[in-house]
């Protein structure tokens, strides 16, 4: 009995582990970028540059971990058909996300970044109608007003808006839901689950090849010209490090807690990169409206996150009572023949 309570708690305790791994190293990564971006220390104001080395980061350190070290499987599975159908659109718009939210960090602050993705589940959610992924209600549309209401209330009460990088962020925010959207389309239709690790695989090479062509024509020329900048390679190999071990953390989490649980993590962390911010940099500073619109966005955020959890968790029972029920079946089929 003792035993079996120490093994609990030890289970307890290695799941708030995980999470709050991930949750410092979520809110962590926002913090980095956004000082490796503005820092005149640092020096290095070229997002698609850094999005580029992350991407180029991981595709070599998931090639090293999976085929040289083998510490880490990858799911098999993957054919041409689904690279060029779904991996290929899914890296390309990751690509975009990555650089387009990176890009905004140059442009407003990081508290208002954050408010501004609160509005993911509604660009997720009409983006998936026109899709036939989901169905328009009454009940969605209402979540979809309040959580819209609340980041309209929260950018009213920003002090310092630039609409440069507002459309920055929408940008990447109506990146980040085409990509998932594209994740569904290739776990629904396409049959083929894959675990984070896996993805980054595949996708990371995919998403830095999109990169190197705008940053050869966008990025590239200017670095040439304006030699002012500073390459540090130690702070941007952590940077990288970082990156990688925060898709390792969304992995364990997942794989030791529930969808609630990182879904839940997620909105903690929000809050947490929202109010620590305002201590870090000197161009966030956070009003009542400003607070008042987020949590009413977040509120919408949590309604959003249940209804799909329980849409999930009704789609899976129902797969498995239909799977138990062509049991006997299959056996009575047997027997006869």
């Amino acid at each position: 009995m003792a035993d079996r309570v120490r093994r609990v708690m030890s289970e307890g305790v290695l799941t708030y582990a995980y999470i709050l791994l991930y949750i410092s190293l979520s809110s962590g990564q926002i913090f980095f970028n956004k000082w490796v971006l503005s820092s005149k220390e640092i020096n290095f104001p070229y997002p698609l540059a850094l999005t580029l080395l992350h991407m180029v980061f991981s595709s070599v350190l998931c090639f090293v971990l999976t085929k040289v070290l083998k510490i880490m499987k990858v799911e098999e599975g993957m054919t041409l058909d689904i690279y060029i159908s779904s991996v290929i659109p899914i890296g390309a718009m990751f690509a975009m996300t990555l650089w387009l939210g990176n890009t905004a960090y140059l442009y407003i602050s990081v508290s208002f970044a954050q408010m501004l993705k609160a509005i993911m589940p509604v660009a997720v959610f009409i983006l998936g109608v026109a899709a036939g992924l989901e169905m328009m209600s009454c009940r969605m549309l209402l979540i979809m007003s309040v959580i819209s209401f609340g980041v309209l209330v929260a950018s009213y009460g920003e002090i310092n808006i630039n609409w440069v990088g507002v459309i920055y962020q929408m940008g990447g925010v109506v990146g980040e839901a085409l990509r998932l959207i594209f994740m569904e389309i290739l776990v629904k239709r396409k049959g083929l689950k894959l675990n984070p690790v896996s993805v980054m695989y595949y996708v990371s090479p995919c998403s830095a090849l999109c990169l190197l062509v705008p940053w050869i024509f966008l990025e590239k020329p200017k670095m040439d010209e304006q030699l002012t900048w500073t390459f540090h390679p130690l702070v941007l190999t952590l940077n990288c490090i970082c990156t990688f071990a925060l898709n390792l953390s969304v992995f364990l989490v997942i794989s030791h807690t529930s969808a609630l649980t990182i879904r839940v993590a997620g909105v903690v962390k929000d809050w947490v990169v929202v109010l620590l911010s305002a201590l870090l940099f000197a161009d966030t500073k956070l009003t009542l409206i400003n607070l008042c619109g987020y949590a009413i966005a977040i509120a919408g955020v949590a309604a959003y996150n249940s209804h799909k959890l329980k849409k999930e968790a009704t789609r899976v029972s129902s797969d498995e009572s239909q799977a138990t029920s062509s049991i006997p079946l299959v056996s009575s089929s047997t027997s006869n023949a």
